[in-house]
């Protein structure tokens, strides 16, 4: 069988993945703190028919080889951490980071995951949680009289009461941040999970070792560009048929030595 074949068609299995990445990176393009995904490649084992540098005939060398590629795999799909765009919404639970770092948000199980979605809510017990529920780490109470919310840019965090004239500090905000954030796992939720790759979460103080500030009535929304998106999504398309031109080809070629007479 015909190299080709295979080799087109591992082709055409990676321009599948790399449009399903893409469609997911346009179908978030309007979600709060999400950060696109790239589909990376890389190229498969050989075929070596000739060594480069083998003996020809006696003191001559050969200065080239011959190898035959066996197409294509999708290596990784990597996430990409540019700062999205702000857009300002006046709600004081609002938040976002203007730097390097994440939010910590506790689960259910009792672990840490990790957002740059910062549309926070307050729950019938005065939390401050997620759309979903989920509290922050380290947990923050908004007392019931509260007037009015101030989130400093160092994470600081005051409440003016309806009994009190000023503000009063009710909490401190934390971020994390890791060596390798793009080796965060997605849990879904616009939540992300440390792993033996990303390192362990480093923890701090908005403003301080590294970590961005906070600005508060604000929001980080999708880094996705959708002309870019758009881009990918013709040259992946292309690319697709330009695999599958490689099978009819090589199917053609099989034809004609198959009807081959004496």
């Amino acid at each position: 069988m015909m190299r080709a074949l295979w080799s087109a068609a591992s082709g055409m299995t990676a321009q599948e993945l790399n449009v399903d990445t893409i469609a997911n990176n346009l179908a978030n393009v309007n979600t709060v703190g999400y950060k696109k995904q790239r589909a990376e490649f890389q190229d498969l084992m050989y075929d070596t028919l000739r060594e480069a540098g083998s003996a020809a005939a006696e003191g001559v060398e050969l200065p080239t080889g011959i190898q035959v590629g066996l197409g294509t795999r999708t290596a990784a799909t990597r996430k990409l951490f540019q700062q999205g765009t702000f857009q300002e919404t006046g709600n004081p639970l609002d938040m976002v980071i203007e730097g390097d770092g994440f939010f910590q948000v506790l689960l259910p199980n009792g672990t840490v995951a990790f957002t740059r979605a910062g549309a926070f809510k307050i729950d019938s017990e005065g939390n401050v949680v997620t759309s979903d529920g989920f509290p922050l780490e380290p947990p923050l109470v908004i007392p019931p009289d509260t007037t009015s919310i101030s989130v400093g840019n160092d994470g600081t965090v005051s409440a003016t009461t309806a009994d009190a004239d000023q503000p009063q500090e009710i909490g401190q905000l934390e971020l994390a941040r890791f060596a390798n954030p793009a080796g965060l796992r997605n849990l879904g939720h616009s939540l992300l999970g440390a792993t033996a790759a990303s390192g362990e979460a480093i923890t701090g103080s908005p403003s301080m070792d590294g970590l961005g500030g906070i600005s508060q009535g604000v929001l980080e929304m999708s880094n996705v560009k959708v002309v870019e998106e758009m881009v990918n999504m013709i040259t992946a398309q292309r690319a697709y048929e330009a695999n599958s031109q490689a099978i009819r080809i090589a199917d053609q070629m099989l034809e004609i030595a198959n009807n081959t007479r004496r």
